[in-house]
């Protein structure tokens, strides 16, 4: 069983989820349908996956602004990821989460973890919790 400890970025409930690893950058804005939580990026090579209640690893984010509205959406519609594992802290991905949080809505953890230790979550199912262990299962 791999186990890491990634930084909390935005704390939330442990759980688990079978994950879901990006092999590019995504931009939620135009790159994830905010209804169903599929990617509907024609060019990205994950398109039709879907992220919603998936341990997202995301080896990075294509930025737009509108992408905090997207996963707020996602959030809402019941559609967000279990988790996001993130190369990088996103803060304008993250501030979805955050506002997401504050209109009560159950908001999935976000994590920080280094693309090079995406790949061994691939196909598994992952456990994640509040201290930042991602755990393959």
């Amino acid at each position: 069983m791999a186990i890491e400890i990634g930084e909390v970025l935005v704390s939330g409930k442990d759980g688990s989820a079978d994950a879901l690893v990006l092999s590019l950058p995504i931009s939620f804005w135009g790159g994830i349908d905010p209804t169903s939580g599929t990617v509907i990026d024609p060019r990205h090579p994950d398109h039709r996956a879907s992220i919603a209640g998936k341990v997202l690893f995301l080896p990075g984010t294509i930025g737009s602004s509108s992408a905090s509205a997207v996963l707020m959406e996602l959030v809402h519609a019941g559609k967000a990821p279990a988790a996001i594992v993130l190369h990088e802290p996103d803060a304008i991905l993250l501030v979805g989460l955050i506002c997401a949080r504050e209109m009560a809505w159950q908001t999935p953890p976000a994590f920080k973890l280094n693309r090079e230790r995406h790949l061994q979550f691939a196909s598994r199912r992952v456990s994640f919790d509040s201290d930042g262990r991602i755990a393959a299962l």
